[in-house]
């Protein structure tokens, strides 16, 4: 998820760059100017509280703020991204931010502070209010503005002058000029970020099929635990003895041996990877919160949950089918074992999928019918939700 702030002057052009950005990837848009001129357009109380220092050029108390923000917030929870105009603008409303998206489990990705002489931006109000009648751009309140910006609204930048976030802008030149020197920004920051799967589904919903092809297709490389402990049984290592009976009727296994197994594979690899398709991990509630941890670690997070919805019936004949072949699980010995193993999956993946859809992330695929066309169903939402991966491919 993109989540940018959108720093600089008055008249410095932020809500034409943010409005094209907002189209580009696809983000919400959020500008405390907008939102409390629409309060104001409305009538509301918080319109008639704030109006008189809106248009004495001063800003709205940081509860009317907070309140315009979360609701914001939460009438677009699903949104790809937001885009803040305006906002924060002191130390209170930055670490009110930094609380809005810790509930969100969420994080600021880029800062972009427009650059531009108070004079160019003086000049820029006097048109607008010319050619918008706005009584707010008149020279008194745009002095006062533009003091209130380096005052309170610069020194601001020391919030987050460690975090590696901040980018300044040349603000000079056209509209398309501004906006390529900001968009290189973005697309670098989107092609470090890597792009992480769950694939999610019952025994026989095609997991492995369809994780083994998108992350063919999208460059990202398969983690199986259960491939990992196959080996492990395969070497005879303590581990694998240890496992081997969970694995023949599959049993869920100890977390502390698949965490060690799990991390030792993600560490492993080079940093400069694109991301991972996790197939039969996590299966349950505490390996969802381990498998954020790990990927904390390298400084990552899951881009999205695909899940594999495929009925009881087409589930159990998929199986048995499977039991004939060289594919066949320890588990596809007999139908009771079957049964047991989906019995154990509804179990257990209802917590996973609350936890994963409270933060937006799940989408849910129809898996019967032709490979390619399930394929297709998961192929197109993965790319909407990893906005490195589009840029790229």
């Amino acid at each position: 998820m993109l989540n940018i702030i959108m720093f600089g002057p008055p008249g410095a052009g932020k809500g034409t760059q943010s409005r094209r950005l907002m189209e580009k990837y696809n983000l919400t848009y959020i500008s405390t100017g907008e939102l409390l001129r629409k309060e104001i357009k409305e009538g509301t109380q918080i319109g008639k509280k704030v109006k008189e220092q809106i248009e004495g050029g001063g800003l709205a108390d940081d509860e009317t703020i907070v309140k315009l923000i979360n609701k914001a917030i939460k009438d677009h929870e699903s949104s790809e991204g937001f885009l803040f105009d305006g906002f924060p603008r002191t130390y209170v409303q930055a670490y009110i931010l930094d609380g809005l998206f810790i509930r969100l489990r969420q994080k600021i990705t880029s800062i972009f502070i427009l650059e531009l002489p108070d004079e160019v931006c003086k000049q820029r109000l006097l048109q607008r209010a010319k050619e918008q009648d706005r009584k707010d751009d008149n020279e008194a309140v745009i002095k006062k503005r533009l003091e209130e910006y380096h005052q309170k609204t610069l020194p601001l930048l020391e919030f987050y002058k460690d975090t590696g976030l901040l980018t300044h802008i040349d603000g000079t030149g056209t509209e398309d000029d501004i906006f390529r020197r900001i968009s290189k920004h973005v697309n670098e920051d989107l092609k470090k970020k890597a792009t992480n799967v769950v694939m999610f589904g019952y025994p026989g919903a095609g997991m492995t099929t369809q994780a083994n092809r998108l992350a063919h297709e999208l460059n990202l490389k398969v983690i199986s635990t259960r491939e990992m402990l196959q080996e492990e049984v395969r070497l005879q290592t303590s581990i694998g003895k240890q496992v081997q009976p969970y694995m023949e009727k599959g049993l869920l296994l100890p977390d502390e041996i698949v965490i060690r197994l799990l991390e030792k594979k993600l560490l492993e690899n080079n940093s400069s990877e694109r991301g991972y398709v996790f197939k039969g991990y996590p299966r349950t509630l505490v390996q969802a919160y381990i498998l954020d941890g790990i990927l904390q670690k390298k400084g990552q997070d899951i881009t999205c949950v695909i899940n594999l919805n495929v009925s009881y019936i087409e589930l159990m004949k998929r199986l048995d089918e499977r039991s004939r072949t060289s594919r066949r699980m320890p588990y596809d010995s007999s139908a009771s074992t079957i049964v047991s193993r989906l019995e154990e999956h509804e179990t257990h993946s209802r917590g996973v999928l609350e936890y994963y859809r409270e933060q937006n992330q799940v989408i849910d695929v129809d898996g019967t019918g032709d490979i390619d066309e399930v394929y297709q169903r998961i192929k197109e939402p993965v790319l909407r939700a990893s906005k490195n991966l589009r840029q790229i491919l």
